[in-house]
C-alpha cells in the first residue's frame, strides 16, 4: 500500500493583480501543507489570471508572471504544486503549468488543445503545444525544461491535462497512460453553465478509470474578470471512483479539497489495461530527486480514498439543482464584481415587476450567501465597506447584523409617472423591505411632462398617443436615468440593470433608460425562466436561506412596460408575443440557425393545434426586431455567461449591426403561411 494525500485548491483571483493572486497562491500552499498534502494542483493560469484578454500580448505581463513564479517557487519546498501561467517561447505564447518540487521548478508542462469557442479566445492569444514536443526555457540564468512533458518525483508520476484537453476525443491522458503515469493534474479554467459541471463528472471519473491513474481537477472560483463566472468544485478521482469532491459557489478566496490516495491500486488497475507501452516512454520524461511525503499508516484517514475535506452542499441531489446554480452564480457574481470593481453597493431601478424584483434579491442574497460562510463583520471587511464593519459587530444578533450590511449596500428606488400604478409601487416597497433595501420613491412625472413639452415645442405640435407612442413610452424610461445615476454615482454605488435576454433578443427596452447600468446581471436568461424562478423564490428559495414570500405580489401581476396609459391595458406579451414562445423562436433562430421557415415547420410540429398564420406572424415580428436591434445588443452594460444561449455579442454570439434582416427568408416564410 502507497498512500499519499493529494489535493485540489480553487482559487478566486483577478487579471493582473500579481501581489493578490501571489498571496492568495501562497495562502492555499499553506492551507495544503497544513493538511499534509503532498501533491497539490491549483487552475489555470492562476499566476497572471485567466481573463488577462489582450494584456497576456504584452512582453511585460510575460516577464512578470515569470517573476511572481519565482517568489512562489521556495514556498513549495516539502511538496509538489502545480500551478499557471502564461509563458513565452521562442515565437510563441503558451498556457502552461508549472511543476514546482521541493522548492524548486522542476518544469512546465504546456496546454495542447486550446479552447476557441463561445466565450473563450485563447487561439488568439496562445498557441497550442505540438504533441511530443519538448524544449527548454531560459529562466534566471538556468535552462528549465518545456512542453509536453510528464514528471517522476522518486517515483510517482506525472502529467497533465490542461482544461480543454480533457475535453477532446485526442485527450493526452492517453498517451500518459502508455507512460505509466500515477496522476494527472488537471489546472482548469472552467467557467459556469447550467449542467456543466456534470460533463466535467464524467471526464474526471472517466479519466481516471481509462488511463487508471488518480485524477485531480482544479478550478477557478469566482467572478474573475468581469462576465465569466467560474464556480470551483475540485474532483480528485481513483481507478474509476469519484473520491472528493469540492464545494461550489464558495465566497471564500479559496477552498481546498483533499483525498487520500493508494499508488500500488491505480497501478494495478492501470496494469490490467489493454495498454500499449510507449516505444519512447523516457524522452519525455523529467525526473527529480525528491520523494513525496507517504500517508501515516495510524492516520485515521488513511483508507484509499477518504476525503477530508467538505463535499458538495446537500442542494447539489436535490430537486432544483438549476434554479440553485443560477441563484448562487449570479448572487457570487454580484458579490465579486461589487468588491473587485471596489463599489460601495448597488441601486437598483426597482419597477414593481418580475425583472427588477430578480435583480434586487440577486443583490440582497449574495450578501446573505456570503454570511453563511463569514460574519457579517468579515462580509463587510471582505467588500471594504469599513463603516459597515464596526455596525455589525455592534449587533448581536446576526440576523439583525445581515439586514443592516443589505441595508447599506442595496438601494431600490420606485419611479413614477402618470401611468404608473398602485399595485406596482405596493409591490416594489414591500419587497425592498422584505430584503432589508433601502426604499426611495422618486415621482418624475413632471420630469417627462417637461421634456415633451420641450419637443413639442420644437417640432410644433402636441405630442399624442396615437402619432407619437414608442416616443412618448420612451420618454417615461429616459426620465428615470438621470436621477438613478446620480443616487448611484452619490454612493459610489454600482447601477444595475434589468434587462432580461428574451427583451435583449427583440429589442425591448428603451436604450438610455431601462438599460442603463454599469452591469445587466439577468441579461444572460430568458424571462419564462426567469418568472419561474421568482415562483420558487417565493416559495422555496435556496438552501440555507429560504423562500422570499414578499416575491407573492410581484408574481401575481401580468408582466407590463406600464409606459402607456392604463385603458390601454398595456402588457408586455401583447406588445411582442407569448414569452415562452419567443423564447422558443429564439433558441431555433439564434442558437440553432434556423431560417424563418425551418423554425415556422418546426413549431407547427411542437404546436399542431396552434394557429399556423399566427405563429408565422410572431416569427416573423422575432426575426425583424431581431435584426432591428443588434445596436442594442451592443450597448448593453456586461452581462454574466449562464449557458451557451448568451446574446451577448461581445463573448458569444455575434451578428451584424447593419443587414437586409432576412428579408428574402421572411418572404419565403410568409409564402409559406398564406400571409
Amino acid at each position: 500500500m502507497h498512500l499519499i494525500t493529494v489535493g485540489g485548491i480553487t482559487l478566486n483571483q483577478t487579471p493582473l493583480d500579481w501581489d493578490g493572486n501571489r498571496d492568495r497562491i501562497l495562502a492555499a500552499i499553506a492551507e495544503a501543507r497544513r493538511r499534509r498534502v503532498s501533491i497539490v494542483c491549483l487552475p489555470e493560469l492562476c499566476i497572471s489570471g485567466y481573463g488577462c484578454e489582450d494584456a497576456f500580448q504584452s512582453p511585460g505581463v510575460q516577464r512578470m508572471a515569470i517573476r511572481v513564479l519565482e517568489e512562489i517557487e521556495p514556498h513549495s519546498s516539502g511538496m509538489i504544486v502545480a500551478v499557471g501561467l502564461p509563458v513565452w517561447h521562442e515565437s510563441g505564447l503558451y498556457n502552461a503549468a508549472a511543476l514546482l518540487v521541493d522548492g524548486r521548478l522542476a518544469g512546465l508542462a504546456c496546454k495542447q488543445h486550446l479552447a476557441g469557442e463561445g466565450i473563450h479566445y485563447e487561439p488568439r492569444w496562445f498557441r497550442p503545444w505540438p504533441r511530443g514536443r519538448r524544449g527548454l526555457l531560459a529562466m534566471a540564468g538556468r535552462q528549465v525544461p518545456l512542453g509536453d512533458l510528464r514528471f517522476d518525483c522518486g517515483g510517482v508520476r506525472i502529467g497533465f491535462e490542461i482544461c480543454e484537453d480533457a475535453w477532446v476525443a485526442d485527450r493526452p491522458g492517453a498517451r500518459l497512460a502508455a507512460r505509466g503515469i500515477d496522476l494527472i493534474l488537471n489546472p482548469s479554467a472552467s467557467h459556469f453553465a447550467f449542467g456543466k459541471d456534470q460533463i466535467r463528472r464524467r471526464f474526471v471519473l472517466e479519466g481516471s478509470r481509462a488511463y487508471g491513474v488518480t485524477y485531480v481537477y482544479a478550478n477557478l472560483l469566482g467572478n474573475e474578470a468581469g462576465r465569466a463566472i467560474y464556480d470551483g468544485g475540485v474532483l480528485i478521482a481513483s481507478a474509476g471512483t469519484m473520491v472528493a469532491e469540492g464545494r461550489r459557489f464558495s465566497f471564500q478566496d479559496s477552498v481546498c479539497t483533499t483525498a487520500s490516495v493508494d499508488l500500488d491500486a491505480t497501478r494495478l488497475a492501470q496494469a490490467r489495461l489493454a495498454v500499449e507501452p510507449a516505444a519512447n516512454a523516457g524522452e519525455d520524461q523529467v525526473t527529480i530527486e525528491f520523494t513525496p511525503p507517504r500517508d501515516d499508516l495510524d492516520r485515521p484517514d488513511h483508507a484509499r480514498g477518504r476525503n477530508s475535506s467538505p463535499g458538495r452542499d446537500a442542494w447539489e441531489q436535490g430537486a432544483s439543482v438549476k434554479e440553485e446554480e443560477f441563484t448562487r452564480a449570479v448572487a457570487l457574481g454580484l458579490f465579486d464584481v461589487m468588491r473587485k470593481s471596489r463599489s460601495r453597493g448597488f441601486v437598483v431601478s426597482a419597477s414593481g415587476g418580475a425583472d427588477s424584483s430578480a435583480v434586487a434579491c440577486l443583490a440582497a442574497l449574495a450578501v446573505r450567501f456570503a454570511a453563511l460562510e463569514m460574519p457579517p463583520s468579515a462580509v463587510a471587511r471582505r467588500l471594504g465597506v469599513a463603516a459597515c464593519v464596526e455596525a455589525a459587530e455592534d449587533l448581536p444578533d446576526e440576523e439583525a447584523a445581515v439586514r443592516q450590511l443589505i441595508g447599506s449596500l442595496l438601494t431600490c428606488v420606485y419611479q413614477s409617472t402618470a401611468n404608473s400604478g398602485p399595485v406596482t409601487r405596493r409591490a416594489a416597497e414591500e419587497l425592498a423591505a422584505a430584503l432589508g433595501a433601502e426604499f426611495h420613491a422618486f415621482d418624475v412625472e413632471s420630469l417627462v411632462r417637461d421634456y415633451t413639452a420641450i419637443v413639442s415645442r420644437a417640432v410644433g405640435r402636441p405630442l399624442d398617443w396615437s402619432r407619437d407612442d414608442v416616443s412618448l413610452q420612451n420618454i417615461q424610461a429616459r426620465a428615470r436615468a438621470p436621477g438613478i445615476w446620480m443616487l448611484a454615482n452619490i454612493r459610489n454605488a454600482l447601477l444595475l440593470s434589468t434587462s432580461n435576454r428574451s427583451e435583449a433578443a427583440v429589442g425591448y427596452a428603451t436604450m438610455d433608460g431601462d438599460t442603463c447600468g454599469g452591469l445587466a446581471p439577468i441579461a444572460g436568461i430568458d424571462k419564462a425562466y426567469l418568472r419561474r424562478w421568482l415562483v420558487w423564490l417565493e416559495r422555496l428559495g435556496p438552501d440555507g436561506i429560504g423562500p422570499i414570500p414578499a416575491l407573492a405580489a410581484v408574481n401575481a401581476q401580468t408582466p407590463t412596460a406600464e409606459l402607456r396609459p392604463g385603458a390601454a391595458g398595456q402588457t408586455d406579451e401583447g406588445d411582442l408575443m407569448p414569452y415562452e414562445l419567443l423564447d422558443q423562436i429564439e433558441r431555433y433562430a439564434i442558437r440553432d440557425k434556423q431560417t424563418p421557415l425551418e423554425v415556422w415547420q418546426r413549431l407547427r410540429h411542437a404546436r399542431p393545434e396552434g394557429d399556423a398564420r399566427q405563429l408565422a406572424i410572431w416569427i416573423e415580428r422575432f426575426f425583424t426586431l431581431w435584426s432591428r436591434n443588434q445596436w442594442k445588443r451592443e450597448r448593453y452594460a456586461p452581462s454574466f455567461h449562464l449557458d451557451d444561449e448568451n446574446l451577448d455579442p461581445k463573448t458569444w454570439c455575434r451578428f451584424p449591426i447593419l443587414s437586409a434582416g432576412f428579408s428574402r427568408e421572411l418572404a419565403e416564410l410568409r409564402l409559406a403561411a398564406g400571409l
